[in-house]
């Protein structure tokens, strides 16, 4: 337990400075706002884990994510019938998932309309901005990211989006990247929880608890990377903007992005499974194959790995950040293959490997599958930079040459907040 414990501290000291070694202006951290980020970011993840009332309220949260799959399912069954019934055919991606997420749209939008939304996350903002000293619409940006996308939180601050300095922006798009829409993060409960009623509770707790620890994280690690040198604008407003003239606009409106997100999935899916397939073939059909790296690859992991592979290649090269943020060795080249896959690919990619490798028992270690759900929580993936710069370079075309240079830069600050969560989560449980 000792070593547990050390090791998930020098975790984090290593994550600080790997951000430390890329930050514009090293002279201009504010280690005390980080000091203070990095212990909200603490805090909340022992109220979450071992204080009762916090713990039993995000896990309220975490049954009213089921019982909303529950009310999909209701739909999806009109729709297709059996299909959707796992005990008579099985899992079926496009049937159990997809639907998920276009409901969750739809309701995200209503509640937007009425004002749910912006009502909660003004709160969150002004605790996030007295506590973290950080600018209202930084405050407003990282509450959002806790509910909304990457492209959908900004628009909550779309007037202060073209005035912002680099360090609001870059705060911004690594907000946006080291958290999960609520659309996607109930089809990520459904995957993991495998119709389980009581895992679908547990998980989804968990990725709730990573969604909110990823705030203060973000604070953390973007002020290091880009730290703020002039004066911090204090107050926001929540843009008034509406997502329909009336409820049946807002609830036509939602479900048509939603539908565009659902197809959007499956297209993306569909398209890098096979290009990894391909990959694959190439790697361990070809190359593997002729060369005998495939036997000495399987002998030298144990029979995890059958030959060379994307797997392979990604699991060896983030095998160093697996053991540090606190895996345990026997579960460290899955967890390294998993967070490969998650910035190359997308994480969507990488949760159903997640759940595929749970289901079938790989993991030696339950606490294992809880540090790579903290780990993989997050769209920090090179697709991102695109999706940033058309969304975001939209509402803010003055923006535009600053998220195509930064892009990359931010993905690395994205990932390493989810690093961070996922360490913490590992030196608590």
């Amino acid at each position: 337990m000792l070593v547990t414990v050390f090791r998930g501290f020098l975790g984090i000291l290593a994550l600080i400075f790997i951000a430390y070694l890329f930050s514009r202006n090293r002279r201009a951290v504010d280690w005390t706002q980080i000091a203070v980020a990095l212990l909200l970011q603490l805090v909340l993840g022992v109220a979450i884990l071992y204080v009762p009332f916090v713990g039993n309220f995000i896990e309220v949260l975490g049954r009213c994510f089921v019982k909303i799959l529950d009310f999909t399912h209701a739909g999806s069954k009109f729709l297709f019938g059996d299909l959707v019934d796992v005990n008579k055919v099985g899992y079926i991606f496009v049937f159990q998932v997809l639907p998920v997420t276009v409901f969750f749209a739809a309701l995200t939008s209503i509640l937007y309309f009425y004002g749910v939304i912006q009502w909660v996350v003004g709160w969150i903002a002004w605790g996030l901005r007295k506590l973290l000293y950080i600018s209202g619409a930084e405050g407003l940006v990282a509450a959002g990211n806790i509910f909304l996308g990457q492209t959908e939180s900004p628009l909550l601050t779309k007037k202060y989006l073209s005035d912002m300095s680099d360090s609001e922006l870059f705060l911004v798009m690594v907000s946006g990247m080291a958290t999960i829409a609520g659309g996607v993060m109930a089809a990520y409960i459904l995957m993991l929880g495998d119709g389980d009623p009581q895992a679908t509770v547990i998980f989804a707790k968990h990725l709730i608890s990573a969604s909110v620890m990823a705030a203060p994280g973000t604070v953390v690690i973007a002020k290091i990377i880009f730290p703020e040198t002039g004066a911090v604008r204090k107050e926001a407003k929540v843009s008034s903007d509406s997502v329909g003239a009336n409820f049946f606009d807002a609830l036509s409106n939602g479900t048509i992005e939603g539908v565009k997100l659902a197809v959007n999935i499956a297209g993306m899916l569909l398209v890098i499974i096979a290009l990894v397939a391909f990959l694959n073939y190439l790697l361990g059909g070809l190359i593997g194959r002729y060369t005998g790296l495939n036997e000495w690859i399987l002998a030298f992991s144990g029979g995890r790995f059958d030959g060379l592979s994307l797997e392979f290649i990604m699991s060896m090269a983030f095998t160093p950040v697996a053991w540090l943020i606190g895996v345990a060795r026997e579960d460290v080249p899955l967890v390294a293959a998993l967070l490969g896959k998650k910035i190359a690919i997308n994480e969507f990619v990488a949760y159903a490997d997640l759940a595929a490798y749970k289901e079938a028992g790989a993991f030696v270690y339950q606490r294992s599958v809880i540090i790579a759900t903290y780990l993989l929580c997050g769209f920090a993936n090179l697709a991102s930079i695109g999706i940033q710069i058309g969304g975001i370079g939209s509402l803010a075309p003055n923006k535009k040459l600053f998220l195509t240079r930064f892009g990359l830069l931010a993905v690395v600050g994205a990932t390493l907040v989810s690093c961070m969560s996922a360490t913490l989560i590992g030196i608590l449980i």
